[in-house]
């Protein structure tokens, strides 16, 4: 029987499961010609996009994105995508050849569970890690539990998880350098007149680490609070994080080449507006509420601090990427608006506790796995009414 996990607010696609044949009915009629029952499971909802159309639509509203971490990062990151996508796709052929199920390795689905993959690892990461990692997304977290359609968790942030469990010097450590003592940007500078060791602090860790690490950099570097935060939250900074010349995972690069992709994904339809702009809406109010409560050590030197902290955790990083590619994939998301609402503001909580007050600078893709967790109870809480039914009526 031919198995749907169709959501009624995507209407544009199909999540029929195409592993499993439909079960077939004859019938003789009058004049002995077979007449042909198709037996499938409610809701009997058609669309015109499939499967295979939905995945390759999203890797090509990746291209840009994974095109400037290229040109950005070098031969490396091409190695990283290349090894990730090819890793995934013949793993799934592999699985699903030794088990005897119909090989559906390039319906896009692994393609893009690799490069999802990929585009979380560091540019300087070794191929063979992001291999096992493909390796990993797709014959646990997807397979094993059933294929296309039933797994809980997002498979590529599974991977991205077990990476790091595995191996976390290689994926918190191997980023690009732009120069010796600079894996920031490109587009920052000593604008403040930083001591020169305060400012290779800053420029050897990502933005977030930077950030997290600004009472350490002015204590024991001797920094003014005031030049650290004219650093970190320059207009050339924001700058950076924006346009894409940033140090951080293949998708932290750019926020504008990821925005590229996602209005791309709103028209065709693939994803809706509930998630991304909760999530991160989410982020924002509580790092504003936060910010304003609890400012940085010389917040008064900087001209809207609440609006460029804001930005600055808004464009720094996989806030992007997660929220409009990841939070978004369909087999683990809710079904309903309401659902998808409820789903993106507690990954936004989350995120932002992590960022806060957690020892890791970046929470986004732990707190879509968490909330992946908790969606069978939000489809089944919050549920659409019955269209025909009514209230009970009070008798009293």
């Amino acid at each position: 029987m031919r198995m749907h996990r169709h959501n009624n607010d995507h209407p544009e696609y199909d999540m029929a499961e195409e592993n499993t044949p439909n079960e077939k009915v004859q019938e003789k009629d009058k004049g002995s010609s077979k007449l042909e029952y198709i037996l499938s499971i409610a809701p009997h909802i058609r669309a015109s996009q499939s499967v295979f159309t939905v995945m390759w639509l999203v890797v090509i509203s990746l291209l840009p994105a994974t095109a400037y971490s290229f040109y950005l990062y070098g031969l490396n990151a091409v190695k990283l995508v290349a090894g990730a996508v090819i890793a995934a796709i013949a793993s799934e052929a592999l699985y699903q050849l030794l088990m005897k199920k119909k090989i559906t390795a390039l319906d896009g689905s692994a393609a893009i569970t690799g490069l999802l993959l990929a585009m979380n690892v560091p540019p300087d990461a070794p191929v063979w890690m992001v291999c096992i990692g493909s390796a990993f997304a797709i014959i646990i977290a997807k397979q094993l539990f059933g294929g296309l359609g039933f797994n809980i968790f997002n498979p590529a942030l599974a991977a991205r998880a077990f990476m790091m469990t595995s191996w976390p010097i290689h994926m918190t450590t191997r980023w690009h350098q732009f120069s010796p003592t600079n894996i920031i940007s490109q587009g920052i500078e000593n604008t403040a007149s930083l001591p020169s060791a305060a400012y290779d602090a800053i420029t050897s860790a990502t933005p977030l680490a930077a950030l997290k690490g600004t009472s350490k950099i002015i204590a024991e570097f001797g920094a003014s609070a005031d030049g650290v935060i004219q650093t970190l939250l320059s207009s050339q900074m924001l700058k950076s994080l924006f346009i894409g010349n940033i140090g951080g995972c293949l998708g932290e690069t750019s926020a504008l080449f990821l925005l590229i992709g996602a209005i791309f994904l709103l028209w065709k339809r693939i994803i809706t507006w509930h998630i991304p702009v909760t999530y991160m809406a989410t982020v924002a109010v509580i790092m504003a509420v936060y910010y304003s409560l609890k400012p940085l050590p010389g917040y008064e030197s900087i001209d809207h601090f609440l609006v460029r902290i804001v930005l600055f955790h808004l464009l720094s990083g996989g806030l992007v990427l997660g929220a409009f590619f990841m939070a978004t994939d369909m087999v683990t998301s809710p079904v309903t608006h309401k659902g998808m609402i409820i789903y993106a503001a507690g990954c936004g909580i989350i995120a932002s506790i992590i960022r806060l007050w957690g020892g890791y600078p970046e929470g986004v893709s732990y707190s879509i796995l968490l909330m992946n967790a908790l969606v069978p109870l939000i489809d089944r809480y919050i549920r659409p009414k019955v269209f025909g039914t009514s209230q009970p009526q009070d008798t009293k």
